[in-house]
């Protein structure tokens, strides 16, 4: 997204992430997001609601996101969009990349 926004192609890849039928965040939360990134989710997340699936995989547990997007209204809006008619897996147990033995 960073990319996009400085060689003029952030349209367009707006455009092409809206009609990806899954969207995978993979390891999301691992860092704080600044403003533009919260301001680009939210703009994600809105070209997506109801129109097409999205997956986020995170370590941080739901009840922390969020703190972790970092402005109260962005995070209501993004929040919002994701969380609407989700399905939630919450994984238990010992990490599968511990070696067995």
């Amino acid at each position: 997204m960073t990319i996009a926004h400085g060689d003029g192609t952030y349209s367009k890849l707006l455009r092409q992430l809206a009609k990806v039928d899954l969207l995978i965040l993979d390891d999301w939360g691992l860092e704080p997001l600044n403003q533009t990134q919260r301001n680009d989710l939210l703009e994600i997340m809105d070209d997506r609601h109801n129109q097409s699936s999205t997956i986020v995989t995170s370590q941080l547990p739901v009840s922390k996101w969020h703190d972790s997007i970092g402005d109260a209204t962005l995070a209501d809006a993004i929040l919002d969009r994701l969380i609407h008619n989700a399905h939630r897996l919450e994984l238990k147990g010992k990490s599968m990349r511990k070696k067995s033995g």
